[in-house]
């Protein structure tokens, strides 16, 4: 039995999507920050000859992100440079990603992330699905400013020239943040919303997709959670089951993935990291993605859910697939298993 198909504790789980603490980060605050002092370490490392990795390392790891705005700022006014161009001109490929990946704030750098995935030749579709997927509301908001002010453009607009058809209908409501957030839970509602899932699918020859991207990518989690128990009582399969079986390419994957991050964000996140590392060649860009996105908000239950799917820790896996100072900066943010 899969984690996906058990529904039986889903409707008291919390849910990364609505959490807006970050005890459940790997990184934190770090207590009686000495900014002067990390700006200079940061200086030797990277004026003296070569650059001292170990150093940018852990700094840069040890603090929180608004701590690391905070040492970016006084590094430009003590240099005359950015800390950004300085770590760009210092360091190269993984490694150098990753440390201008922790020195941009959040919303930035999804924003960033986005704009990678739909320039160039081809668009990075498994990109925009887990970041679409797995943010709130808030955090898709704070994205589409950040994209705003850096290409004066707006996100929608520029989504909407890159990705088209089923998939594209389902990526513009999520990418818009309006995806309801009351709590409170209608029965009666789920119980239709199931009944017309049901009907819109299994029931019918041949998918009727927009019922499904309307239903999955508008209603609250609380509420989704309750259909996806009702869904199982009237088809006596999953949803997940009936989109897997229903549907295909990018609009499947991008409604398994809403599917499961309204059961669990960090399950799903762990499930990516997961295929990120596996069979031939690491993708990089996914491993910094989420362990750096994520240690400020539910890395520790990523980790647990890691362990709890692959039976490895996270950190084990990570020690096996990635070296150098890039693999170390990963392990550091990972953190060791309790």
């Amino acid at each position: 039995m899969s984690v996906w198909d058990d529904l039986d504790l889903l409707l008291d789980s919390p849910s990364s999507l609505t959490v807006t603490s970050s005890a459940r980060g790997t990184v934190k605050d770090k207590p009686n920050l000495k900014v002067e002092d990390d700006v200079s370490a940061l200086r030797k490392a990277i004026e003296g000859v070569g650059t001292t990795e170990k150093t940018l390392i852990e700094v840069l790891t040890q603090r929180s992100n608004a701590q690391r705005q905070l040492i970016a700022k006084a590094y430009e006014k003590a240099t005359g440079r950015t800390l950004v161009a300085d770590l760009e001109g210092d360091t190269h490929g993984d490694f150098e990603d990753l440390l201008v990946a922790l020195v941009t704030p959040p919303d930035v750098y999804d924003c960033h992330e986005v704009i990678k995935a739909i320039k160039g030749a081809g668009t990075t579709e498994s990109t925009l699905t887990e970041i679409f997927a797995s943010r709130s509301n808030r955090q898709i908001k704070a994205m589409s400013e950040a994209y705003l002010a850096e290409t004066g453009r707006s996100m929608i607009h520029d989504l909407q020239s890159e990705v088209s058809g089923d998939y594209g209908k389902a990526l513009f409501i999520l990418a818009e943040g309006k995806r309801d957030e009351s709590t409170n839970v209608d029965a009666a509602k789920a119980k239709a919303d199931a009944k017309a899932l049901y009907e819109a699918g299994e029931k019918k020859w041949g998918t009727d997709e927009g019922k499904f991207i309307d239903i999955l990518c508008h209603r609250s989690i609380p509420q989704l959670r309750q259909t996806l128990v009702e869904y199982k009582n009237i088809s006596k399969k999953t949803l997940q089951d009936s989109i897997e079986s229903e549907m295909s390419g990018d609009l499947e994957k991008l409604l398994v993935a809403v599917v499961k991050c309204v059961k669990n964000v960090p399950a799903y996140l762990a499930e990516r990291l997961f295929k990120s590392m596996k069979g031939l060649g690491t993708t990089e860009s996914t491993l910094t993605r989420i362990l750096v996105s994520r240690s400020e908000i539910d890395l520790l239950d990523i980790r647990a859910e890691y362990k709890k799917l692959f039976g490895c820790s996270l950190y084990s896996q990570l020690e096996s697939e990635v070296s150098g100072s890039y693999g170390d900066t990963l392990k550091h943010l990972c953190g060791q298993e309790d």
